[in-house]
């Protein structure tokens, strides 16, 4: 199976850092956040990868190359102007070939093992989903009985983790468009199947919860506390590019 990871989000809410830095190459113990994906990856036996990208694209080729660091092959899918999800999964699709594959959201962290996520032959997808952190309580979708619905009770959170089969991208156009409309429209045929994650998940998506992933990485790291399923802390400062960029960095290939 292929694995793509979503890299083309502009990070509006980690400014004014992001003006000059992509946001999968922010710093997280040592070494860009997609570099923890791309290894996490690789250890779950995926070797071939696809990776999005628009706003400042070309430093995150630089910082990747082939892939061959981490012993996969890693190939890139060009956004002129940043395609959203559903885009942009569509706009990967050659690169991703015909059979299902899984889609990780390049601003989270998890330590799910991707290895074992599969999709059953009648499904369209399946979805990860975990419970609701302090930012997103009402959830978006119902988990019962494996499948995952539009319902209004128990509702947990979608990971940004899930396996999609590209037929359910057949009625789609080249243009920038959201993932959740073509979701819910497979949940209504009934083609969505999913599960609950209990383990470490955290939304990367503020200067606060990168600061507070630093943190916790680093304690784990070093024998201390690790991170809680769900955790969302909004604590601490968004590390300075220039310490980023004055970094040793055993990460790079070069």
């Amino acid at each position: 199976m292929k694995a793509m990871i979503l890299a083309a989000g502009r990070g509006e809410r980690m400014r004014p850092i992001t003006d000059k830095l992509p946001k999968p190459l922010l710093p997280v113990a040592g070494k860009p956040l997609i570099v923890h994906h791309i290894e996490r990856l690789a250890q779950a036996g995926f070797r071939e990868l696809v990776i999005n990208h628009a706003h400042l694209g070309e430093m995150i080729e630089s910082a990747l190359g082939d892939g061959n660091t981490w012993g996969v092959e890693i190939r890139y899918s060009a956004e002129r102007v940043a395609l959203e999800t559903g885009g942009g999964i569509y706009h990967a699709l050659p690169l991703l070939g015909e059979a299902p594959f899984l889609v990780v959201n390049g601003d989270i962290w998890c330590d799910i093992d991707y290895g074992r996520l599969s999709l059953r032959r009648d499904d369209m997808a399946h979805l990860v989903l975990v419970p609701n952190p302090q930012h997103n309580q009402r959830g978006d979708f119902t988990l019962q009985q494996g499948r995952v619905i539009q319902g209004e009770e128990e509702r947990l959170t979608f990971s940004g983790i899930g396996i999609y089969d590209p037929a359910m991208f057949a009625s789609c156009r080249l243009t920038a468009f959201p993932l959740a409309p073509l979701l819910r429209s497979m949940m209504e045929r009934g083609l969505v199947s999913g599960e609950c994650y209990p383990g470490r998940w955290m939304d990367v998506g503020t200067p606060q919860r990168l600061a507070e992933l630093e943190r916790l990485v680093m304690e784990e790291n070093h024998g201390g506390s690790s991170l809680t399923p769900g955790n969302t802390c909004h604590r601490g400062d968004l590390p300075a590019t220039e310490a980023f960029e004055s970094r040793e960095k055993p990460w790079d290939k070069k």
